[in-house]
């Protein structure tokens, strides 16, 4: 079992404070404000890292899903799009949009796409934002 640790730290009001988020290894150490979140100023937001943690994670687990296939890919690249809206009062998730593109050897479209959404519902972080839809829009390049 693994566990790992972040922290994020906010201070002032919603509209004018601003906050930092650090993850354990230091990797991770980004400030971030409602201008960062809710409009166009450049810099992180809570939003960005779900789906850099999606985006990252479900490659992970196609490409160990291809592999046991016997269609090892030589390349999973996934995008994420999480939304953002305000839904009554406050603001909610809506939508997560993954976009992958793989390139393995041997496969057809069929196996592949069957492949791609086991993936999505058996990603770690896929199970734990499941009250979230989740889209996939998945292709691939087949090699000899």
């Amino acid at each position: 079992m693994s566990i790992r640790h972040a922290e994020g730290t906010w201070e002032g009001d919603l509209l004018k404070g601003t906050g930092i988020v650090k993850s354990e290894s230091g990797v991770l150490n980004n400030p971030y404000s409602f201008r960062t979140r809710f409009e166009t100023e450049r810099g992180t937001n809570p939003e960005e890292l779900i789906a850099a943690a999606h985006a990252g994670c479900y490659s992970m687990a196609l490409s160990h899903m291809l592999s046991q296939a016997g269609h090892v890919p030589t390349r999973v690249h996934t995008m994420a799009d999480v939304t953002l809206e305000k839904v009554g009062e406050g603001f909610k998730i809506t939508r997560i949009l993954l976009t992958c593109h793989a390139v393995a050897p041997g496969i057809d479209e069929k196996t592949f796409l069957e492949i791609a959404g086991k993936a999505k519902t058996g990603c770690p972080i896929s199970q734990a934002l499941a009250a979230v839809p989740i889209e996939l829009k998945a292709t691939f390049a087949a090699t000899s």
